[in-house]
């Protein structure tokens, strides 16, 4: 596994060499799609791509934390969290990748349980 990150440039560069924009049309693409997906969770809208997942906004409340240092009680104000849940699709491809990489040929984890019927 590769401890790379995908940059909004790179992002650009891919639309470029498959779609065959111009490299100006290209970031202009991507970013005008990023931000159609920030604005929509913005006014708390949840985003849904197909075999890639789901993106949505909780609203968390009020509540008491700790200091885990002191163990002194502090308020943690209410707020608004974004919350990514990746669809089978995709948990499935990441799955089978790791199962490459293991040496596991159909992906199902391995062992003997996968020969039962």
């Amino acid at each position: 596994m590769t401890n790379s990150t995908l940059t909004r440039a790179q992002l650009s560069e891919a639309v470029y060499q498959e779609v065959g924009l111009s490299r100006n049309e290209s970031a202009l693409l991507v970013e005008t799609v990023l931000d159609e997906i920030s604005d929509a969770l913005e006014r708390g809208e949840m985003v849904k791509i197909s075999s890639f997942g789901s993106f949505s906004v909780r609203q968390k409340r009020e509540r008491v934390g700790r200091n885990p240092k002191t163990g002194e009680e502090v308020p943690i104000s209410p707020r608004r969290v974004l919350v990514f849940r990746a669809s089978h699709v995709l948990k499935k491809r990441i799955n089978a990748e790791v199962a490459e990489l293991e040496g596991d040929d159909d992906g199902s984890g391995g062992g003997r349980a996968a020969e039962r019927p």
